[in-house]
């Protein structure tokens, strides 16, 4: 266990054990994990598995089968851009490109700084003012290039 604190390894424990008993824990423990940490690390693994008696293969299958988990920390902002078919025929996928080249990053990394990690989503419900993201919790509608810079730029220096 040497990345994860005997104080994180133990939220991890608790919550593996308070699903333990329910049908199909692995994903709501992994969701626990996840909300109580930010992520899911990879010591995490091993607690899970042993507490359901599974393999950490079976557990490590889950956490890289579904998008929604984190192996890493995230960032301070999470940017989601949405992919469904309203917005990238709204222009997202030249929106796409811009947001990845202005963080310098790909889906599920983080800038170097630690400001900003980038995640897709498949739909903000915003398909009326489209292309869509969503940085932290705001939901923004008709982005362009330019209303992605300024946001960015405001993300900033707020921080």
């Amino acid at each position: 266990m040497t990345g994860l604190s005997s104080a994180d390894a133990s939220t991890v424990e608790k919550i593996a054990q308070n699903f333990a008993s329910t049908p199909g824990p692995v994903i709501e423990i992994l969701h626990g994990v996840q909300n109580a940490l930010g992520y899911v690390p990879a010591e995490a693994i091993a607690i899970i598995a042993s507490v359901l008696n599974l393999s950490r293969a079976e557990i490590h299958g889950v956490v890289t089968f579904y998008h929604h988990f984190r192996s890493t920390p995230p960032g301070r902002k999470t940017i989601q851009v949405c992919r469904a078919e309203a917005c990238q025929s709204m222009h997202g996928v030249p929106l796409e490109a811009h947001v990845k080249t202005t963080l310098g990053i790909d889906y599920h990394e983080t800038t170097a700084d630690g400001h900003f990690s980038l995640e897709p989503i498949y739909c903000l419900g915003n398909c009326a003012c489209a292309p869509s993201i969503m940085v932290g919790d705001e939901i923004y509608g008709r982005v362009t290039p330019a209303v992605f810079d300024e946001l960015i730029d405001e993300e900033k220096a707020s921080s």
